[in-house]
């Protein structure tokens, strides 16, 4: 016949043990997200402040609106920059998750067939084409690329334009701007 033992105390020792080894473990944090705002465009620009241009973009790469097929135009307007502002010194190999606030400011909306293709200065170790977030006309949207920053120390900037299904590049640049320090 068998003879069932319960070993009460190793239960009563190792559950108060695990339950504090869970609260003292670090609690995950969420990134803050920064929704857009209701606020008309003209309102937000008058609010934030200028900073002075280091990059001038050839004529060539500031885009008009376009026209797709006659039906509706294409633009973006930035916004605002969410993380990383312009001259943000950072070391060298960084990870740089960068987001901008931008608007659907067109009579197109954006679907899973727009991009956003960099112009000019360095691409910082991002793929040259990234898709554009879905945004209907009028609205906005966060846009977000990871990039890389170089190994050796200076002052480093990436532009990028929007691009519609038919590859013309349409709206405002938008930039990351960084100094890598060692």
């Amino acid at each position: 016949m068998f003879r069932l033992t319960l070993h009460v105390r190793p239960c009563l020792i190792l559950l108060p043990i695990i339950f504090f080894a869970q609260a003292c473990a670090p609690q995950l944090t969420s990134t803050p997200f920064r929704p857009p705002t209701a606020l008309p465009p003209a309102q937000l620009l008058a609010t934030t402040t200028p900073v002075p241009a280091l990059f001038t973009p050839p004529p060539a790469l500031t885009a008009p609106a376009t026209t797709t097929a006659g039906v509706c135009t294409n633009d973006l307007t930035f916004v605002d920059d969410i993380t990383i502002a312009d001259n943000t010194s950072v070391l060298p190999n960084a990870s740089i998750d960068k987001q901008w606030l931008v608007q659907n400011s067109g009579t197109c909306n954006w679907d899973a067939s727009y991009r956003l293709k960099w112009v000019a200065g360095s691409p910082l170790g991002a793929a040259e084409e990234q898709l554009l977030y879905p945004a209907r006309a009028g609205a906005q949207a966060m846009l977000s690329i990871h990039f890389i920053a170089p190994a050796e120390a200076g002052f480093f900037e990436s532009a990028w334009q929007a691009v519609d299904p038919h590859g013309n590049i349409f709206g405002e640049l938008i930039f990351m701007k960084i100094v890598v320090t060692p």
